[in-house]
């Protein structure tokens, strides 16, 4: 279990990477597009669309890294009301429902992707990209969440991690 553990970590933290590369290329492709627009007066083609998919790449590829590094938004209001018991309860019910949720999106992402690979299909702008390489982040992305998501659960479950990170609380001591 504890290869698993390691190993979905390992994953999320390299897309993480990936994530982080592809928004600074983003950055940098936008400025190459900012100079030679207002700069050097020259069209640009490619520039946007490539900037939107990296970013769309960058979100679903990023998704797994925000999970492992709890990065992403949580609202404690509910879980900081309940007990311990009703904590664990309702982190066990969010984490199962996440993972059938992306593991769900996985599947219909997958085909989505496979869809556009046998069809050929490309973009209808001048550059023409062909968009199964774009649709392959949803796929790989809504994949390692749902590991991650079930390593979450494992962790829960086994008392590596308190619900919500919230530690249980102590009583105090008597002096």
């Amino acid at each position: 279990m504890e290869l698993y553990l390691r190993f979905v970590a390992g994953l999320s933290k390299l897309l993480g990477y990936v994530a982080a590369v592809l928004l600074v290329i983003s950055v940098l492709v936008v400025c190459q597009m900012v100079f030679n627009r207002f700069i050097l007066n020259l069209p640009t083609s490619w520039q946007t669309e490539f900037v939107t998919y990296a970013l769309l790449a960058s979100t679903f590829l990023g998704a797994p890294w925000v999970l492992l590094t709890r990065g992403h938004v949580n609202v404690e209001l509910i879980p900081l009301m309940l007990g311990p018991r009703g904590r664990f309860a309702l982190a066990f019910f969010a984490y199962t429902l996440s993972t059938l949720l992306c593991v769900v999106l996985t599947w219909y992402s997958f085909l989505f992707w496979h869809e556009a690979w046998e069809a050929g299909w490309s973009s209808d702008t001048i550059w023409g990209p062909k968009l199964w390489k774009a649709y392959l982040a949803m796929p790989i992305g809504f994949f390692a969440i749902s590991l991650q998501y079930f390593a979450d659960l494992i962790c829960l479950i086994s008392g590596k991690e308190h619900p919500f990170g919230i530690e249980p609380a102590t009583p105090p001591e008597a002096s």
